[in-house]
């Protein structure tokens, strides 16, 4: 029998949607940290470049979804290559301002519309939903893209931070540019995996569900996920410092995605039976006990192996609430649903970083680590809670729409 991820790859234009799909995504990584890089070295206040990555990542969290509200109404070959430029020709007026020295005002308002920079990670989960779409490959396509949005959180940040360094100043910010418009070429370029665009259901004029509870309950999962990562990152830094080894935060970090990114090729090659909404409370749980041993450890080796523990349940977690978005939300909205998700992860990090850094200042590692154990247990109880809500909105026949009859290709087919 053909391992799980050749067969995930069988389809025509598989390869080629995931590549461009990895090149795409790379900007969000990078942008943020490259912003702050670019305007702490420039402006030498690291007020102002928080304040305007800030900006960045709080529009991005609010119109992307929209983006890819569009996309699925009108197709993703029409919608991402506006959006793409409108985001690439503002990070260039941004560097622009930093290079011929504009007012600060000039920077938040080129990095409101940098915000239209579409989820990737959404989009190439789309492209894998309708090509495997009622089959296993499906969960196992999730937990490959689950692997590619550490990857990339991985090399992205700090590729964007060497550049800023070693170069000049606005070289981090100008390569997620050009990533986010090669990425999106390449992206939209692959025609014969680009999902049909679908009518609702209801065609007499009524809203079809979409944002009720189920995925209010998924999108605060993964934003409390996402404070768990956000509090990690800061406490790493103020851990090492306060053992006088700094340079051993990499390894911390590096030790979180590693476990992440392992459990999710696992989880993905073995594809375990059950339920979703059973299998995400049991994640959940994992997730919410791996939080508790940070309060204990003592040194970086245990801190180290403490989050490589606790990041062997953030893959499986995002796998499943992906998976659960899948069947929770109208497939003619799927994009959409999908960016909400992941938004609530974005927020979480950023909220987790602000949190977890007073909470440092407060009352030391342990407070910013409390943070951490905190989110891990609201989560743990959201879930728990919301679990025959989940199951039951996970089991309703499926409201998805018909694709347009004026869509002559089916998914697969040649581009």
């Amino acid at each position: 029998m053909p391992h799980p991820y050749a067969r995930l790859f069988a389809p025509p234009g598989a390869r080629g949607f995931a590549v461009a799909g990895i090149i795409g995504r790379m900007p969000v990584a990078m942008a943020n940290v490259g912003i702050i890089t670019m305007l702490a070295a420039t402006h030498g206040s690291y007020a102002l470049a928080g304040a305007v990555a800030a900006t960045f990542t709080l529009s991005m969290a609010l119109i992307a979804p929209q983006v890819s509200r569009l996309a699925d109404r009108h197709g993703q070959r029409r919608v991402l290559p506006p959006a793409a430029a409108i985001s690439v020709v503002s990070l260039l007026a941004m560097l622009a301002c930093v290079t011929f020295g504009a007012p600060s005002w000039a920077l938040f308002a080129s990095a409101v519309p940098a915000g239209t920079m579409p989820s990737m990670s959404a989009m190439s989960r789309a492209r894998w939903t309708e090509l495997h779409r009622g089959s296993p490959e499906l969960r196992t396509a999730y937990a490959f893209e689950s692997v590619a949005d550490e990857l990339t959180f991985i090399t992205g940040p700090a590729l964007s931070v060497v550049l800023s360094t070693a170069a000049f100043a606005q070289a981090g910010p100008l390569a997620a540019a050009a990533f986010l418009a090669v990425g999106v070429g390449l992206f939209t370029a692959q025609r014969g995996t680009e999902p049909p665009v679908r009518v609702p259901a209801d065609r007499d004029g009524r809203r079809t569900r979409f944002l009720g509870l189920p995925l209010a309950v998924l999108i605060l999962v993964l934003g409390a996920g996402g404070v768990i990562v956000g509090a990690v990152d800061v406490v790493a830094v103020a851990f090492a410092e306060e053992l006088g080894a700094p340079g051993a935060t990499g390894l911390v970090l590096s030790a979180y995605a590693l476990g992440s990114a392992v459990s999710g090729l696992g989880f993905g090659a073995l594809n375990p039976r059950g339920r979703p909404h059973v299998l995400l409370v049991a994640a959940v749980a994992g997730t919410a006990a791996t939080t508790v041993p940070f309060l204990a450890v003592g040194g970086i080796a245990a801190l180290a192996a403490a989050v490589f523990v606790s990041g062997l349940f953030f893959a499986p977690t995002m796998i499943l609430v992906m998976t659960l978005v899948e069947r929770i939300v109208p497939a003619e909205r799927l994009t959409e649903g999908m960016t909400w998700a992941l938004t609530g992860l974005t927020v979480g990090t950023a909220g987790g970083t602000f949190a977890a850094g007073t909470a440092v200042e407060g009352s030391g590692t342990t407070g910013g680590f409390l943070v951490a154990v905190a989110a891990g247990g609201a989560a743990l109880a959201a879930v728990a809670a919301a679990a025959p809500l989940l199951g039951r909105a996970a089991a309703r026949p499926e409201e998805g729409g018909e694709p347009r009859t004026e869509e002559p290709r089916a998914c697969g087919a040649p581009g």
